[in-house]
């Protein structure tokens, strides 16, 4: 890793692959694939991971050091170590008996009270990175079904559950946002449930939110 800490890199926006189209004042997911995004679909190394409804929050460590913290392009200040919600976050992860490689930049998501709707209830802050998520939110049964947009639109609207709200509240079923796609050459996609014409409620922004 370089020595100049400005130097880090963060969660890139990520798009649809399906592409969306403006239908009654939102841009709607259809059942056209956005040209590039084919893997989504066809590649068996694909993982699907519950999206959560957080906070981008990078860490760069170094020397076993906590660095830079920072929320997207933001660096968070560590003059409020007490208090600090982001700080609070990496430390209560910690204390849950993971710790991050002594030198590395890695990327999360920060979940608690008052971030965002704070959807898994949680009593505190705590920073989720990427790779755990990786491995304990992702859908197995992804692949076991036939990737077109009909079966994928039905598993969100009728079967997708989320697999952390179970696990920090006993197997309890709860509706996740949605789901974020990974290639292990490092490319992403997302989809949200507010992106399919059933949905009922508010909606994301723009065409690329």
């Amino acid at each position: 890793m370089s020595n100049n800490l400005m130097e880090f890199h963060d969660m890139p926006k990520i798009q649809s692959p399906f592409r969306r189209k403006m239908r009654d004042g939102a841009y709607i997911a259809t059942s056209e694939i956005e040209p590039g995004f084919e893997w989504v679909f066809t590649d068996p190394n694909v993982l699907a991971i519950e999206k959560l409804d957080g906070t981008n929050v990078s860490v760069v460590m170094e020397s076993g050091q906590l660095k830079v913290l920072a929320n997207r392009k933001n660096r968070i200040p560590f003059d409020t170590l007490d208090t600090n919600r982001f700080i609070q976050g990496v430390r209560h992860w910690i204390d849950r008996g993971t710790r991050p490689p002594p030198t590395a930049n890695i990327l999360g998501n920060l979940m608690g009270p008052h971030i965002q709707q704070n959807f898994l209830e949680l009593d505190r802050p705590i920073w989720f990175p990427l790779d755990y998520l990786k491995e304990k939110a992702s859908y197995r049964s992804y692949h076991k079904y036939p990737k077109t947009y009909e079966n994928i639109s039905a598993w969100f609207k009728d079967g997708l559950f989320s697999l952390m709200y179970q696990r920090f509240h006993e197997s309890q079923k709860r509706a996740p946002e949605g789901v974020v796609f990974w290639h292990p050459d490092g490319r992403w996609a997302k989809l949200r449930r507010d992106m399919f014409d059933w949905w009922i409620g508010p909606r994301h922004g723009g065409e690329g939110e």
